[in-house]
């Protein structure tokens, strides 16, 4: 794999972390702030390896929460385990398919602030929760199925106009003339 794919991941990381944090227009619509690091980590996790599943965990994580509330590294565990248990099975996983990703994006943008919620409480924070929270949790599922399927097309798209395309060549050339006869 070329370098060109990880540099986008962390490049997206970066810009998907500042316009959570810098675009208020959704969050105030909606009531609650979408996630997109959890649908982010779907696609890593079946297009690139370890390294860079953790690469993308750590500095996602660690950016969230310089621009949240969270104290710093409660959000870089739920990604990894998000990426890892994906990559445990990305071989099954029909990766193409747009209900699959549909599926995964909700799946891990579900967990993962489960997750993050799990970590302040056991290290005694103590977190707004209410009745509003299972509607931010619901928003911020959503909002992660549906922009995994949108990662997936803007990657293959950048990947296909940026990256390197190569020729399959064959043994068969066309001007070659094949002379049958009988003896």
């Amino acid at each position: 794999m070329t370098t060109l794919p990880n540099i986008l991941i962390l490049l997206a990381t970066l810009l998907t972390v500042f316009a959570v944090g810098a675009f208020n227009g959704l969050r105030q619509l909606l009531g609650a702030q979408v996630d997109l690091l959890p649908a982010l980590m779907v696609y890593t996790a079946l297009s690139s390896g370890p390294p860079m599943m953790i690469s993308m965990a750590v500095v996602g994580g660690l950016s969230f929460d310089t621009l949240s509330a969270n104290p710093l590294g409660t959000s870089v565990l739920p990604l990894l385990l998000v990426g890892f248990v994906i990559q445990l099975r990305r071989d099954l996983i029909l990766r193409d398919q747009i209900y699959a990703q549909l599926i995964l994006g909700l799946l891990a943008s579900a967990v993962a602030p489960a997750i993050s919620l799990l970590i302040l409480l056991t290290f005694g924070q103590s977190p707004l929760l209410g009745w509003g929270s299972l509607w931010q949790w619901t928003v911020m599922s959503g909002g992660g199925a549906v922009a995994t399927p949108m990662f997936f097309a803007l990657f293959g798209w950048l990947n296909h106009a940026l990256g390197y395309q190569r020729i399959i060549e064959t043994s068969f050339r066309p001007d070659r003339e094949i002379r049958r006869r009988r003896n």
